[in-house]
């Protein structure tokens, strides 16, 4: 019996070893692979500030490229990341059925058409089906989308169904208002222009009052 006890717990550091190594050089791996995209986005910062007719060998240059590729793969970090991802078990069961509020969260994005930043807040309202969320977790899904190239449609949208697949909600209510700077430093060049978008899914999109109780409050 003591044998077998013996030989059991060698098995499973065994088994435990193997599991650490597989997970360091999936770990090195990946390391290995981003390292190859920054250089190669990099590669390709060089050469838009050589046709642009800069000099990138002069001293203010010389590590804009590598700064710009690594800027940008924190800019599109959602691409990396999933509600899953970011909600971690953090859903609870909750005998809780009133409105849920998280206003003004901040929000960063890049515009997919010009490559340029638009940024703003997002509220978020839902309607709890006896289930809720950690709170700082609405602003991690909002994260995860909005690093990412958007258009600020698209982002709405997508923010609105992720709460609704994670949680299953009786309604979800998310608006965001933001600045675009492909309308304030190109274009139109309309330094005051506000978009806001909106999608009303549930009980707040079917019953006017529950929509305006929302709005009266975030807006």
């Amino acid at each position: 019996m003591e044998m077998n006890g013996v030989v059991s717990e060698y098995l499973r550091k065994c088994v435990e070893m193997k599991r650490n190594s597989l997970c360091m050089e999936e770990k090195e791996s990946n390391e290995t692979a981003d390292e190859t995209k920054v250089s190669h986005i990099e590669n390709a910062y060089s050469t838009i500030l050589m046709e642009l007719g800069e000099d990138v060998n002069r001293d203010g240059l010389l590590r804009t490229p590598l700064r710009a590729a690594k800027a940008m793969q924190f800019f599109t970090r959602g691409y990396k990341e999933t509600t899953q991802d970011v909600l971690n078990d953090a859903i609870f069961d909750e005998n809780h059925e009133e409105m849920v509020i998280v206003k003004d969260i901040d929000l960063f994005s890049l515009c997919e058409h010009h490559l340029v930043p638009f940024f703003g807040k997002a509220h978020i309202a839902y309607l709890p089906n006896k289930k809720v969320v950690g709170l700082s977790k609405i602003a991690r899904i909002v994260e995860v989308y909005s690093r990412r190239l958007q258009v600020q449609e698209r982002l709405t949208k997508q923010i609105a169904s992720a709460i609704v697949e994670a949680l299953e909600p009786t309604g979800v209510a998310v608006v965001i208002e933001a600045v675009h700077m492909c309308m304030v430093m190109r274009g139109v060049q309309k330094i005051n222009a506000n978009t806001v978008t909106s999608v009303m899914l549930g009980a707040f999109h079917d019953d006017p009052e529950t929509r305006k109780e929302f709005l009266d409050l975030t807006l």
